[in-house]
């Protein structure tokens, strides 16, 4: 095992994030421009697309880290019919759903039901079809929504936080099924889909827009909470949440409901409101949530 793989099992994962969250949140002026540079600099990062393009004007790095766009800086793509990425970043992978596994990268898979925290939520998801966006530092961190839906259930899973880096992706073990993540259920007009946020190594918080700060704090246990009959209807392409540093995004559709666009591949770069898939016409199994 390479030493950048066997660290990730050893390092204080939750006591790290807890560090960061608190150094990204410093007010200390010299602090967090310091922080901001350094960033821009190494990641190359375009903040002229960002609604507040003084960088000084960011009252700590989170605020920047998770800075709102111009407005049309990320136009949806104009089929009706389109389902949008949620994120701007590099397709991890993409595919179809083959009996309930995820496939991770070569020699690893992951099922559906350890993804969601839900033997019976992962059902209508066994022969259906996935997208995995992976953020970098450099990337837009929020979160918008593939396709239109109604908010219904939300689980937080407790578990690691290993990096998910492509290196760790590659030798980690059902990474994302391990690490720390927020899933959240949608029933849309075609059944049911799913949005993963899946934390990740010095990844100190998940916002929603529904539920403000969700993580952290950090679960040790299983957490539902029933947003059915609460009005939360999202349109496609609305924002849903937000990583505080990045991390990764997963798509989940049952069966029928979509057709991904094949041309999705490892490591493609991608952008929110770009399709990559487009809604197909027979309904699938509705998920009813608990």
């Amino acid at each position: 095992m390479k030493p950048s793989v066997l660290v990730q099992y050893v390092l204080p994962h939750r006591l790290l994030s807890r560090l960061v969250m608190w150094g990204t949140r410093w007010t200390f002026t010299p602090w967090k421009n310091f922080l901001i540079g350094r960033i821009v600099k190494a990641y190359r990062v375009d903040f002229a697309e960002a609604m507040t393009t003084d960088l000084r004007a960011y009252p700590h790095f989170n605020a920047f880290f998770t800075r709102a766009l111009k407005a049309g800086a990320r136009p949806q793509a104009d089929a009706a019919d389109a389902v949008l990425c949620p994120a701007d970043g590099k397709i991890s992978q993409a595919g179809a759903i083959e009996s309930g596994r995820v496939f991770q990268a070569k020699g690893q898979s992951y099922s559906v039901a350890e993804l969601l925290a839900d033997a019976d939520a992962a059902t209508p998801y066994a022969q259906g079809s996935f997208v995995t966006v992976y953020l970098s530092p450099r990337d837009y961190h929020r979160v918008h929504m593939p396709i239109a839906g109604e908010l219904i259930e939300t689980v937080h899973a407790p578990g690691r936080l290993f990096s998910v880096a492509p290196f760790a992706v590659a030798a980690i073990p059902r990474l994302f099924a391990r690490n720390e993540r927020l899933v959240c259920h949608f029933r849309g007009e075609r059944g049911p889909f799913a949005v993963v946020l899946v934390g990740a190594m010095l990844v100190s918080g998940i916002e929603t827009v529904w539920g403000d700060v969700e993580v952290p704090p950090y679960a040790s246990r299983i957490t539902r909470r029933d947003w059915r009959g609460q009005g939360i209807h999202l349109a496609r392409g609305a924002e849903m949440g937000r990583f505080n540093m990045g991390s990764t995004a997963i798509v989940l559709l049952p069966a029928g409901v979509a057709m991904l666009d094949p041309a999705l591949a490892a490591e493609s770069p991608v952008r929110v409101g770009q399709a990559i898939g487009r809604l197909a016409s027979t309904a699938a199994r509705p998920y009813s949530g608990r």
